[in-house]
């Protein structure tokens, strides 16, 4: 029985897949121009506007191949074609069905029907065109790819295959015809490099480079001009030539560099994937797909697979819809923004407001110098951003003039929204507050960059402490997309509501904080590192414990982490936290005696041990193997998770697990911390119970 056979028995009379949205495939006949013929125009279209893009569930793929029965049957057609709804070709498989497959045969049968049903498409009596007039990603990619030609519109603004990026593999014939078609270098570009480079992805024109569509034309007439060219080709007036592809050295290069480059890089997809595009070099059609089916079937059935949906969900919908947030009615209207500081976290975030915002942004600071140094950094990124053409010369001229600066605070009279980024001492930031109170109005928000202090604690002696709210950003300020809001004990509703309004228009992902030392990110980096720090201190080798904590997949280990923040200020954030938790959070003598040396890192600049540094640590007589040092590590995590949670100090363990992405580079194949202490069993080990269900993150149980 074939998988389109098996599917329609499984989906018969059942509620399976009940909540698809299914992409229908809609046929009419066209007459193709200078007397061509006629063609099929297959159209995917789910029925919904471009917010829910089309996507291919089992109806989805059954849909698609009923579509091209009724053109098998035909003998009066000279083409097919397939193209999109308006601004969406097709954006991969239906996602939100895996956690309910729960075998690995239910999870090949899925693998199958998509070969089975996109595979038509290349092997039909007449020709088959992909007109990629939108978004095409994953399973939308490879039915193109399956086509005998494709065209697409410098309009695409994004042509991807992200699968690795999940946890998963192009499955439905990625891996075999696009290295096929352009090369093994360039389809590892796409297939592996892209996805781990934070999921990028490519345009219409940079497609067409690459040699992945044969034709491009413009937005505006990409039909008529696909139509027309697709004409051509049928009537031969138009050759399609290909460059000839190296299946020799040059592709078993290719394979070698990316094998060296995921030596470090512990996910089963990306190996399984290039696994795949060394075999595609001799593989026939039928391997090359009976292959991706396995590996299909077994990435399915993986927790990597679930983890990375539950990130990925994480950060596609709940990062859209706060936890606790309130009502967006109550927000205030934010017509101008004032900065207090003119220093490098001043300038990012004038820049940021100004660009998003596009309203006034006023800096300001103690004397000239620091004031014109902060206002010119501004400015300055503003030409870099034209010279690169992000923004026009006009677009530049109106940004720089937005941001100005102020010796005097009174340049905050008419502000809306005022925020503060100076040095990290309570008593300095309460003044400045006291300062910015006596000029603003009433109904003015006061923002504080802190990384740590309590908020509560900083609006205490303001008429107004329900105007003042956390609005923690992390460096640098144009990459990161996390923003935790904290909310003081007296912020009231429209202050915390004003504050998500700003942070959505600053196109940040908002998470609500309660107001407690270090909030989340911090909090939980610092328990990790005071851990890494105290087996050092203990005797434990530098390069020891930074080894230790690479099955966390962090984007960079402990102390590369703690150089790059500054030892000085990862002692002022513990130092904050041991004073609220003195039995978790021990100071290290040895921490402080590197920051009095005036030490920037662990290392010097040619990434070897600061020999002065390591003399600082030598102190130490018990040391621990990497393994005691992470077993340490994420009992301390999975204790300081459950008492964070326990605090209320955000509504769910997603939360944290948000916070960590987004803010500190989580890897999406982990899932989140919680998911990973959850998976490893360290959740019931040292709390007594898991963080997550079972089956959210991993395999259903």
């Amino acid at each position: 029985m074939s998988s389109v056979q098996t599917w329609r028995s499984l989906l018969a009379g059942e509620d399976r897949n009940a909540d698809e949205v299914v992409t229908q495939a809609l046929v009419r006949e066209v007459e193709l121009p200078f007397g061509a013929g006629r063609a099929a125009l297959i159209t995917l279209d789910n029925g919904h506007d471009h917010t829910k893009p089309n996507t291919f569930g089992p109806r989805g793929l059954l849909a698609l191949g009923d579509a091209l029965d009724r053109v098998a049957a035909r003998d009066d057609l000279v083409a097919v074609c397939l193209t999109g709804k308006p601004f969406i070709f097709a954006v991969g498989a239906d996602l939100k069905g895996v956690p309910s497959i729960a075998s690995r045969q239910e999870a090949q049968l899925i693998a199958e029907l998509g070969h089975e049903v996109f595979r038509r498409l290349g092997e039909l009596a007449i020709p088959s065109f992909a007109f990629v007039n939108g978004a095409a990603l994953g399973g939308g990619l490879e039915v193109a790819l399956h086509c005998t030609y494709r065209t697409i519109s410098e309009g695409v603004p994004a042509v991807a295959l992200p699968e690795c990026f999940l946890g998963l593999v192009p499955g439905w014939g990625g891996t075999h015809l696009l290295p096929n078609l352009i090369g093994a270098e360039k389809a590892i570009k796409l297939i592996i490099d892209n996805p781990l480079a934070q999921n990028r992805t490519i345009n219409g024109r940079q497609a067409y480079g690459l040699g992945v569509a044969d034709a491009l034309f413009e937005a505006a007439d990409f039909l008529e001009e696909s139509l027309a060219w697709a004409a051509r080709v049928v009537k031969g007036e138009i050759t399609v030539r290909r460059p000839a592809i190296d299946r020799g050295q040059a592709w078993d290069k290719a394979v070698e560099g990316a094998r060296f480059a995921l030596l470090n890089k512990p996910q089963a997809a990306p190996h399984r994937a290039l696994d795949l595009v060394a075999a595609a070099r001799t593989a026939t059609r039928d391997e090359g797909f009976a292959a991706e089916d396995e590996a299909l079937a077994d990435l399915i059935m993986s927790d990597e697979l679930r983890a990375g949906l539950y990130a990925f969900d994480l950060t596609q919908k709940r990062a859209k819809r706060p936890a606790g947030a309130p009502d967006k009615a109550l927000a205030r209207p934010v017509t101008k923004v004032g900065v207090v500081g003119a220093g490098l976290m001043a300038g990012q975030l004038a820049l940021l407001f100004a660009r998003r915002l596009e309203v006034p942004v006023v800096l300001t600071d103690l004397d000239r110098e620091r004031l014109d140094k902060g206002v010119g950094y501004a400015h300055g990124e503003i030409d870099k951003l034209a010279a690169k053409g992000r923004v026009s010369a006009d677009q530049a001229n109106r940004l720089k003039g937005l941001i100005t600066g102020s010796l005097t605070k009174d340049a905050f009279a008419d502000a809306d929204f005022v925020i503060e980024a100076v040095f990290e001492e309570m008593s300095v930031k309460q003044q400045v507050f006291a300062e910015v109170e006596a000029v603003v109005s009433a109904e003015c928000v006061l923002a504080t960059n802190t990384s740590s202090l309590s908020v509560t604690e900083m609006a205490a002696g303001l008429a107004h402490p329900e105007r003042v709210v956390g609005f923690h950003f992390f460096n640098p300020v144009a990459v990161l997309p996390l923003l935790e809001i904290v909310r003081g004990a007296q912020t009231d509703d429209a202050a915390l509501a004003t504050a998500f309004a700003v942070g959505r228009r600053l196109k940040k992902s908002c998470v609500l904080v309660k107001d407690a030392p270090a909030f989340v990110v911090n909090r939980i980096l610092l328990r990790l590192l005071a851990e890494i720090v105290a087996a050092v201190d203990e005797g434990t080798p530098i390069e020891t414990a930074e080894r230790a904590a690479a099955p966390l997949g962090l984007p960079m280990p402990p102390f590369v982490l703690m150089g790059l923040v500054g030892p000085a200020i990862a002692l002022h954030v513990n130092e904050t936290l041991h004073a609220a938790f003195p039995d978790r959070f021990p100071l290290s003598d040895n921490l402080a005696k590197m920051v009095a040396a005036g030490k920037t890192g662990v290392y010097r600049p040619d990434l070897t041990l600061d020999p002065e540094v390591v003399e600082i640590f030598s102190g130490g007589t018990s040391p621990s193997t990497e393994e005691q040092v992470l077993e340490r590590a994420v009992r301390a995590l999975a204790q300081e998770i459950r008492i964070m949670l326990d605090e209320g100090v955000v509504a769910e363990p997603a939360d944290i697990d948000l916070c960590l992405i987004l803010g500190a580079g989580w890897p999406f194949h982990l899932g989140g911390i919680t998911s990973y202490l959850d998976r490893t069993g360290v959740s019931e080990q040292v709390t007594g119970r898991r963080f997550l269900p079972p089956g959210v993150a991993s395999l259903p149980a």
